[in-house]
């Protein structure tokens, strides 16, 4: 059974590069989510609150900042959170307000590569963060041209920061990660494809042409996985949708995952969602919204 999230629509109009809105609140209220814009979302005093971007829930402290991409899940909720001053700034902008020849020139190479990543929604080090909180507050006080200049040089100076991390898993939302790297890139091919089989290093060894131990530390050095973490991730990835999206148990989602053992997933899911399979579900259903 394939269920349906709210699919919003912002107030972003055509003519307009981004909207901006500011709320002090008490409470998340807002349900589970997509939309086709891009979205940058400033959020302070909200210390236990929990995030979902994708397939991916952590517990935030006080200062947060994301950026997601177009139609990507994401939600905030008050969970533990006991601020009465809950203060979200949210910026949209359009999905070609940067178009793809723009974004192939050498200056903004570190732009395309963050809003790539946004795809899996982007989160930022509590340094940048306050490097950054003043001018995205103050944002809203400029107008026209001066308000766009602002808006990119903020998106910039997010793009270079260091610390960035990316959040949910690529199997989540079927996207295809660039490695520049062929034979990574079949390896990815065929584990997303194949995942639900037994898949040993010495197959993907083979369909990279090289011998079982160069191709370890191939892997290890162009995506800073091991193989089996790779594997897992992809796997968790197609687990975390199934548990959104149909009704199959805990353990049917296991094995058609390719987890043979449930003890095994269960531990393996927890560690990176910091959660079990059932508390991941109900998180969502909780949050769902049928249209």
């Amino acid at each position: 059974m394939i269920t349906n999230v709210m699919h919003e629509i912002t107030p972003l109009t055509p003519g307009d590069c981004f909207t901006i809105f500011s709320r002090v609140k008490q409470k998340f209220d807002f349900p589970l989510h997509y939309h086709d814009e891009f979205e940058l979302n400033l959020i302070l005093n909200a210390a236990g609150a929990k995030r979902i971007v994708g397939s991916h829930m952590e517990v935030i402290d006080d200062l947060e900042l994301i950026l997601v991409g177009p139609n990507v899940y994401h939600a905030w909720m008050t969970h533990q959170c006991s601020s009465e001053a809950i203060t979200e700034i949210t910026i949209q902008f359009h999905k070609d307000l940067f178009d793809d020849k723009m974004l192939s020139r050498n200056q903004l190479s570190f732009l395309k590569s963050m809003l790539d990543r946004s795809q899996r929604g982007v989160s930022f080090s509590p340094e940048t963060i306050t490097a950054l909180k003043d001018r995205i507050m103050s944002l809203s006080q400029k107008t026209g041209f001066d308000s766009v200049l602002e808006l990119m040089s903020i998106l910039h100076d997010l793009s270079i920061s260091r610390n960035m991390k990316t959040l949910s898993e690529p199997s989540f939302g079927n996207e295809k990660p660039v490695y520049n790297s062929r034979r990574i890139e079949k390896v990815f091919e065929y584990m997303n494809a194949s995942y639900s089989k037994p898949i040993t290093l010495a197959e993907v060894a083979k369909i990279a042409n090289m011998p079982e131990a160069s191709f370890s530390r191939f892997i290890k050095k162009r995506t800073n996985k091991t193989f089996i973490d790779s594997l897992n991730e992809i796997r968790l990835g197609h687990a975390s949708r199934m548990l959104i999206d149909t009704t199959y148990t805990v353990a049917e989602i296991a094995y058609k995952c390719g987890f043979n053992n449930i003890s095994n997933f269960n531990r393996l899911f927890k560690r990176k969602k910091l959660c079990i399979p059932k508390e991941f579900r109900e998180t969502y259903v909780g949050n769902r919204v049928f249209i």
